[in-house]
């Protein structure tokens, strides 16, 4: 880890109405559609998939959080049927110019009973060294940067986190 300052260390949760069996989340993460995608969120502009350098699965996904365009370049690290784990180094579009934020981005899924799931989606961002130099460059402190950024990112995975639990579910019911 270039640095371990934490921006943002967000997690809700949502229920899936699917038996636990039926879902898989790196199935439905690496086919999720645009159109599926820009449902989850009305800050969510675009979606696709590809692979990385390494072969991995990736997903792309371009959002606008606080007047910010963000395109996240989102590589699998762990993928389970109930657990997926991808990592980023997203770049952010400022007024002053392109920085890059590290983004860890986990989706994960419990039983609660036969035909009831929980669903948490957790995203953790750390600034990365060209982030803090911009930073610094423009005389902006990092505690004030991250005290601005937290109220738009945390609400963003809150509202985001039932409208992903749906359309997973979408998927489980769709697939079976």
């Amino acid at each position: 880890m270039e640095n371990e300052k934490i921006i943002i260390d967000s997690s809700f949760s949502a229920m899936i109405n699917a038996p636990i069996e039926k879902i898989n989340i790196p199935d439905w993460c690496f086919t999720l559609s645009d159109q599926e995608y820009q449902s989850c969120s009305p800050a969510h502009v675009a979606a696709g998939f590809t692979t990385s350098p390494e072969g991995k699965r990736m997903s792309i996904n371009v959002e606008v959080l606080g007047g910010s365009p963000m395109v996240q370049h989102y590589v699998e690290q762990l993928a389970e049927p109930t657990y997926l784990i991808l990592e980023s180094i997203s770049d952010v579009f400022t007024p002053t110019g392109r920085v890059n934020i590290y983004v860890h981005w986990e989706l994960s899924v419990k039983k609660i009973d036969d035909n009831t799931c929980e669903f948490t989606n957790r995203v953790i961002s750390r600034p990365t060294e060209g982030l803090i130099k911009a930073l610094e460059k423009q005389g902006i402190p990092f505690e004030l940067f991250k005290t601005q950024r937290q109220p738009v990112s945390i609400y963003h995975n809150q509202t985001e986190t039932p409208l992903f639990a749906k359309s997973i579910e979408r998927h489980a019911l769709e697939k079976n």
